[in-house]
């Protein structure tokens, strides 16, 4: 198809690598945000829990020229470190091959990034501090407010594209018209960034603890993360239940009863966070979402990124599955001979898998706040990594699925629900085998015992 003119509402991660995208296919792109321009002060504002790029991502980068500028920032994690509540910490893998890692990458200096991208494309042009206050799938064409102003105006496109986010104006358009399903799941946990600043001594300074792993203080309905940055911070994230008693926000709310709180559950971190009460006072709490919807594809209109299908951080996902809409979207239109054959393939190649992974995103809560602690469930992993080692080629643990390969999310569930009946049937024959060897053992002792000698 002749590339033509392309609207995209939205200049966040997926916006802004879409944007990169469309424009180097020959079409000529305007990117609209609601929010100031964040390129003036580097620092763009908005959810701020760290990323996790893997695979997907890095794929997706990689084909705009980008993979390396983000890398170089990025702090590579091979696994888990879980910190008890007593004890030493452990350390996870979370692959049998040491070489596989995911990338610990500031949202912030992403999104900066792929913006600077974006407007190095002769192709596109930016405007900020506009907002959207209605799209018309009918006649193509989108309004916006520019809040500072309180001007007006309407904007024409042969194709029109919300990244938006999940309280997306574009979707809410779409939402009005008949036949559209939608859903939203708020989850009953909430979260708040702290931080854990660099040091000038210690094994690991200017970090200080192991830099190169995912930190998590699993605590069973609640959880602490921490993720390290470049500059030897880490980047905490507690996520505690909104109402209730215990790790609630709803219960402790004060510097001096976070402080009380943290001594008794998370015993070890206290020392390395001098501005704990601080930042838990000054801090907001962020709510987290699923949202799904269908169809995606209203006329010249689509949704992408969580703008369509936004699921909670448990994965690491959100990104690298936004990224994979934008290359899907760019296969779509660069293959097919219409936009609206290409906008149909686009919806029939994404929705499924965007299903699949908030499944898995909202079970990997579960996973990381209780599981993750428990011996045994340490013990099935390390299972898994050995019928991986012995049979790469048959079994493949669901977390190499999703984080280190480039399957289709559906065909990466699938797969794990088979995995775990296999680790299961595993452990059984192991156990058998166990029983059985003891049995004979006992047998050939007993023989001797009584002088019988071997059979």
């Amino acid at each position: 198809m002749k590339p033509g003119r392309v609207l995209i509402i939205g200049a966040g991660l997926a916006g802004s690598l879409l944007a990169v995208y469309l424009a180097r296919a020959g079409w000529k792109v305007e990117l609209v945000e609601r929010r100031a321009d964040p390129r003036a002060r580097r620092l763009a504002v908005g959810r701020s829990i760290n990323l996790a790029i893997s695979a997907r991502g890095l794929k997706a980068l990689r084909r705009a020229g980008l993979e390396d500028t983000v890398l170089k920032d990025a702090i590579r994690m091979r696994g888990r470190t879980i910190h008890p509540v007593a004890g030493e910490t452990h350390f996870h893998p979370y692959s049998s091959d040491p070489t596989l890692a995911i990338n610990s990458v500031s949202r912030s200096a992403l999104n900066l990034t792929l913006l600077d991208a974006a407007a190095a494309e002769p192709n596109v042009t930016l405007a900020f501090e506009e907002r959207c206050t209605g799209v018309d799938p009918t006649r193509a064409e989108a309004t916006f407010v520019h809040d500072p102003m309180g001007t007006t105006r309407t904007v024409t496109a042969d194709l029109i594209v919300g990244t938006d986010g999940a309280y997306s104006a574009a979707r809410a358009a779409l939402q009005k018209s008949e036949r559209f399903d939608y859903s939203q799941d708020f989850l009953g946990h909430g979260y708040k960034e702290l931080t854990i600043p660099p040091v000038t001594v210690g094994p690991y300074a200017p970090f200080a603890m192991e830099p190169n792993a995912l930190h998590i203080w699993p605590r069973g309905e609640s959880m602490m993360i921490a993720l390290p940055n470049p500059d030897g911070s880490f980047t905490c994230t507690l996520f505690w239940r909104h109402d209730g008693d215990g790790s609630s926000f709803a219960a402790i709310r004060t510097a001096a009863d976070a402080t009380t709180h943290f001594q008794s559950v998370y015993p070890d971190a206290v020392p390395m966070m001098p501005t704990l009460g601080e930042d838990f006072e000054r801090n907001p709490v962020g709510t987290m979402v699923t949202v799904r919807c269908n169809p995606w594809v209203r006329g010249c209109v689509a949704l992408l990124g969580d703008a369509a299908h936004a699921i909670v951080p448990f994965y690491g996902q959100g990104a690298n599955a936004s990224f994979e809409d934008c290359e899907s979207l760019l296969d779509a239109l660069t293959h097919e001979s219409t936009i609206d054959a290409a906008l149909a393939r686009y919806q029939r190649d994404r929705i499924a898998n965007a299903n699949a992974i908030a499944d898995m995103a909202k079970y990997n809560f579960v996973e990381m706040r209780d599981l993750a602690g428990r011996a045994s469930f340490q013990r099935r992993k390390k299972v898994e990594q050995f019928l991986h080692r012995m049979a790469p080629e048959r079994f493949t643990p669901l977390y190499d699925l999703v984080s280190f390969s480039t399957v289709p999310y559906t065909e990466a569930k699938a797969r794990g629900a088979a995995n775990v009946r296999a680790v299961s049937t595993a452990i059984t024959l192991f156990v058998i085998a166990i029983i059985v060897a003891v049995m004979i053992l006992a047998v050939l002792l007993a023989r001797f015992a009584l002088g019988l000698g071997a059979p």
